[in-house]
């Protein structure tokens, strides 16, 4: 019977294919792993690069040597990142100050309608349409114009390079009662007086025209048109009268709405902020009867 095993140069001959194997798919890891590598240096070059190009676009488009809460609003938030460093940015009390200062100077210039207040968890700007409340960390919450306005405001202070003006002191909004009737009477008298001008000249013209032999159309048709400018321009006066009227008697509501004159806060707010601060102490600072009954007993003794 012929013997089955394998000779040693079989033998040899098979571990020499195995290890020929074992070098193949080990060549083929090392080329494999080399490959992901190589991916994952591409991918990140192209991130880099894609990262450079939006910052060079966001530079090209926006001036930041006049940078805005408006210019804020319009960025994305990959522009955002891009164009600042987030490990840069300014939090805690410091924000707070920051924010607050630079509403109070918007307030001032009624380029935002809100009133401050700070609370224990952080600063609140709230008016009759809404509030909202920033904490230190940066985040805000609320709802309205008033968050709309106050976004842009954290983003803008949150950055070491924007330089926020000395606020103003004092109470921003006015009381109601404080709030004048109108604007200025300046130009609705100089209007007036023009349409005084332009009313006698119309008239002259007509009377002219009417009592003396004067044969041709210019005079009346002159005439009419100036009463009709006249009687324009005084319609134009007692609208504008009216509509500053209206303006301020509004504008005293929404003071009212936000408890200037008094220390009621809206409605809407949520409920930790709807009473006043030196009012949740005035509370805490009532006395107990059964404390001060404990008191009596001890004393007693």
């Amino acid at each position: 019977m012929a013997d089955s095993r394998p000779t040693a140069d079989e033998g040899d001959e098979r571990a020499d294919e195995s290890g020929t194997d074992a070098d193949s798919h080990a060549a083929v890891s090392e080329g494999a792993d080399t490959g992901n590598e190589g991916e994952s240096a591409a991918t990140d070059a192209d991130a880099a690069e894609s990262t450079d190009q939006l910052r060079q676009r966001v530079d090209e488009t926006y001036d930041f040597d006049d940078f805005g809460p408006t210019d804020m609003a319009q960025m994305s938030a990959d522009e955002w990142e891009a164009a600042f460093d987030a490990d840069s940015w300014i939090t805690g009390d410091a924000l707070l100050a920051r924010v607050e200062a630079d509403l109070r100077n918007r307030i001032a210039e009624r380029d935002v309608f809100a009133r401050l207040e700070g609370v224990e968890d952080g600063l609140l700007a709230y008016s009759d349409e809404g509030y909202a409340v920033v904490y230190p960390d940066g985040s805000v919450e609320g709802r309205g114009t008033v968050l709309r306005d106050v976004k842009p405001t954290i983003a803008l202070c949150s950055m070491d390079d924007y330089d926020v003006a000395e606020p103003p002191e004092g109470e921003l909004l006015p009381e109601p009662s404080a709030v004048p009737e109108g604007g200025g009477e300046l130009g609705n008298w100089m209007l007036q007086l023009v349409a005084v001008a332009q009313l006698l000249a119309g008239l002259g013209l007509i009377v002219a025209w009417v009592f003396f032999p004067v044969e041709t159309l210019f005079a009346p048709v002159a005439g009419i048109v100036f009463v009709l400018f006249a009687l324009l321009l005084f319609v134009q006066v007692a609208n504008a009268r009216l509509s500053d009227k209206f303006r301020s008697e509004e504008y005293r509501d929404r003071l009212r709405a936000v408890g200037i004159g008094s220390d009621e806060r809206p409605e809407f707010l949520p409920e930790r902020y709807r009473e006043p601060a030196d009012a949740s102490a005035v509370e805490g600072t009532d006395d107990d009867p059964q404390t001060d009954e404990l008191d009596d007993s001890a004393s007693s003794v």
